[in-house]
């Protein structure tokens, strides 16, 4: 699905001049989704990740074909149940990092279940959080 784009951009210092034409469409599966066959969204739950500006109900778009990275954020399996956070590798170890001093880091153990489901390429943040 096609949408309208807006030509020129929007600024977010000084205020430029308005355009109102439309530069053309932008297709959002081109823009975001580098490799389709290995590419899911899933969407966040809870707040281990608020200070990375991932909130709960953000929709994250996440490529299975990109290896983990240190620091990159990662949707990962850990004993049967997916988590999102940021990947390290420390003295051969994997710890998994929140983004909310509410949350404690999570060194994986050799004997835990773990897996990298993917690497987190683009987050879809929505600004105005209304009450249903």
């Amino acid at each position: 699905m096609e949408l309208a784009l807006a030509a020129g951009g929007v600024a977010a210092g000084f205020p430029s001049p308005a355009q109102d034409h439309l530069e053309g469409t932008i297709d959002l599966n081109r823009e975001l989704v580098q490799h389709p066959a290995s590419t899911f969204c899933v969407r966040v739950r809870g707040e281990s990740m608020r200070e990375a500006n991932l909130l709960d109900g953000d929709l994250l778009i996440v490529d299975r074909s990109l290896e983990p990275y240190q620091g990159c954020v990662a949707v990962c399996i850990l004993d049967g149940e997916f988590t999102v956070k940021h990947f390290h590798r420390r003295e051969g170890s994997v710890v998994l990092e929140p983004a909310n001093p509410r949350f404690r880091p999570i060194v994986v153990a050799p004997d835990r279940d773990f897996a990298v489901w993917g690497v987190v390429s683009y987050a879809v943040h929505k600004i105005c959080r209304r009450a249903p």
